[in-house]
């Protein structure tokens, strides 16, 4: 017997995959400082949390297959302090906004269908598409400029007559770009002349650390019934475990074929959606707080690695990722001696390979995913970790 050719394809996560490896440096008291993945340790918000102690049910009950109403009328409001003006039945509560990836994809596209994204991209969006039968195709960016947006030529060469959709991070995660208004204007000629579907996945509008305003698929005027947009409350409100997210669209026959998905997986998470509902009214000093100190993190990181010798990191200007190049001969060689055959005074960096993050084998073979999402003082830590191994590491380049 084997699995399925879907199966077969599927890659593992370039954020996980090395869990292995750091599981078992901690065997060895190993103290591991986990860069690798977008799991912040800031605090949830008290109301969230009070609003998960104080659950008092009878029945944890199925909620409807769209979610609360209540809760996306709160996101109703929400959405309007960023001028993007939805009703509640163009929303679409799902589990995590991952799901809203997914289903985005099987109600949008067939098998053999094309998706164009920019390269590195978010790795789940390639197993996404995998498990539709949908195919990525990809613009290059490159961290010499930033990973800014390609050329209107340049994504012009990848449209087929399979094209369905173009699909973006914005802020980005893996590189932290923020895409400018002119970048958006012109994913809107292409999206409108071409008549494609605009995914975008806006997870970490809260972190623009820029003079710039944040510019939302939505906020772009001829392509409302192109935009299908994702979003999660996990980065947002340091809830990635309570599994929310939403997908919202204008177009009701996308909105009414998601919602037969919807109702195949049932429901999501009721409580979940009770913390998320709590949050969204949490106070404007905790968000500015969490703003304040991303912003202080990335300044601390980004000048820490460009300090090393040979590492070099573009500023990024949004979320709370960045892409960095090292001087390795293979940086996800690099990564697992980290892990394996590494330690500086008891303790390893771990790291993302940013291979994982693009289309083509070979590249992104020298440059790493970094997450910074530990404390200034774990940074500091973690900075001299990879500072010290770059230096033991065997295959450094010169």
């Amino acid at each position: 017997m084997e699995i399925s050719q879907r199966a077969q394809n599927m890659p593992s996560s370039p954020i996980r995959r090395l869990a292995p490896y750091a599981d078992a440096a901690k065997r060895n008291g190993i103290k591991v400082y986990h860069l690798n993945i977008g799991q912040p340790d800031i605090k949830t918000p008290q109301c969230g949390l009070d609003a998960l102690h104080s659950i008092d049910r009878k029945i944890l009950e199925y909620s409807p297959s769209d979610g609360y109403l209540s809760l996306r009328m709160k996101m109703v409001s929400y959405y309007a302090q960023y001028g993007i003006y939805l009703s509640p039945d163009e929303i679409i509560i799902t589990s995590g906004g991952s799901e809203a990836v997914l289903f985005a994809f099987l109600a949008c596209l067939s098998p053999g269908d094309e998706i164009i994204v920019t390269d590195p991209f978010y790795a789940n969006y390639m197993a996404f598409a995998i498990s539709v039968g949908a195919v990525i195709k990809s613009v290059k960016t490159s961290i010499e400029d930033g990973f800014r947006l390609p050329s209107v030529e340049a994504f012009e060469e990848q449209i087929t007559p399979r094209t369905k959709a173009i699909l973006i991070c914005n802020p980005n995660t893996p590189t932290g770009y923020l895409y400018t208004r002119a970048e958006m204007n012109r994913l809107r000629d292409i999206v409108r002349r071409h008549d494609l579907f605009l995914f975008s996945d806006e997870v970490y509008r809260e972190f623009i650390y820029t003079g710039m305003p944040y510019i939302s698929a939505f906020h772009l005027s001829g392509i409302e019934n192109n935009v299908i947009l994702f979003d999660s409350v996990s980065k947002r409100y340091s809830e990635c475990g309570i599994r929310i997210g939403c997908l919202c669209t204008k177009n009701k026959q996308v909105h009414d074929a998601v919602m037969k998905f919807c109702q195949a997986r049932l429901s999501p998470p009721l409580i979940g959606q009770i913390v998320a509902e709590a949050s969204i009214g949490v106070d404007k000093a905790y968000m500015q707080g969490v703003y304040e100190e991303y912003l202080d993190r990335r300044n601390f990181l980004i000048d820490g690695l460009n300090r090393i010798p040979g590492v070099y990191s573009p500023i990024p200007m949004g979320a709370f990722y960045t892409v960095a190049k090292l001087p390795v001969d293979d940086a996800e060689k690099f990564c697992i001696w980290c892990l394996s055959e590494f330690q500086y005074e008891g303790a390893t960096v771990m790291m993302a390979p940013a291979s994982g993050f693009y289309t083509e084998p070979g590249e992104g073979r020298h440059e790493v995913r970094i997450a910074y999402v530990l404390n200034k003082e774990d940074l500091a830590k973690a900075l001299v970790c990879l500072a010290k191994a770059l230096e033991a590491y065997p295959g450094r380049l010169k």
